[in-house]
């Protein structure tokens, strides 16, 4: 069994919706990051860098980093086919396009939820936010033409697509609809999988 430590509406979304749609078994070990449960010493000894989401595999060890975890279950469990197979062109294409979401977009988000943790300056944290908030928004635009329809990279759904649910939901609606309709889109269709939408309103309903 996976135990995955996460937190309603963090990073932790993805994997458990990737957990649920590989049909494995699993157990979400809530450790809510407002009342600071990330933070504990217990925590630490699960991941030292103290943030969620953590994946503790059936051998006992533990992953970190959500676009990891998610590229190690896509071969972990092949059977559910949410990833090209490694060492084909398809594959590089599908880590690449992850990789580009977890370095930009999920790092320009948490610049702009936590942005005083990114200055020295208190009255640097506007400028911090807003300039994080542009900076999501130019690469969900680049994503934007990316995107072949109805998922990421044609009609199968991806790893990657399951990310990019998860960064969309954290979106302004209406600016991904004006800017950003095929993401928009493409998220929309991962929340109403039926394995995805209890995980969806539990996250961001």
């Amino acid at each position: 069994m996976y135990l995955l430590y996460g937190s309603n509406g963090s990073g932790s979304a993805s994997v458990e919706a990737a957990l649920a749609l590989s049909g494995a078994e699993y157990q979400v070990v809530q450790t809510p990051t407002a009342e600071g449960m990330h933070l504990t010493e217990d925590f630490k000894a699960i991941n030292p860098r103290q943030q969620v989401p953590a994946l503790r595999l059936p051998d006992g060890s533990v992953m970190t980093e959500g676009s990891a975890i998610m590229l190690h279950l896509a071969d972990a469990l092949p059977a559910a086919r949410l990833a090209p197979a490694p060492g084909t062109p398809a594959r590089a294409q599908h880590d690449r396009w992850l990789i580009f979401m977890a370095v930009n977009i999920y790092e320009g988000e948490l610049c702009k939820a936590y942005s005083d943790r990114y200055t020295d300056d208190a009255d640097g944290v506007t400028g911090v936010r807003t300039s994080a908030d542009t900076y999501v928004k130019r690469h969900h635009a680049i994503l934007e033409d990316a995107v072949v329809e109805p998922f990421l990279f044609g009609p199968e759904m991806t790893m990657a697509d399951v990310y990019l649910w998860m960064l969309a939901s954290w979106m302004d609606q209406d600016w991904l609809a004006t800017h950003c309709p095929k993401i928009r889109a493409l998220a929309a269709s991962i929340a109403q999988n039926p394995l995805v939408a209890p995980i969806h309103a539990v996250h961001f309903g």
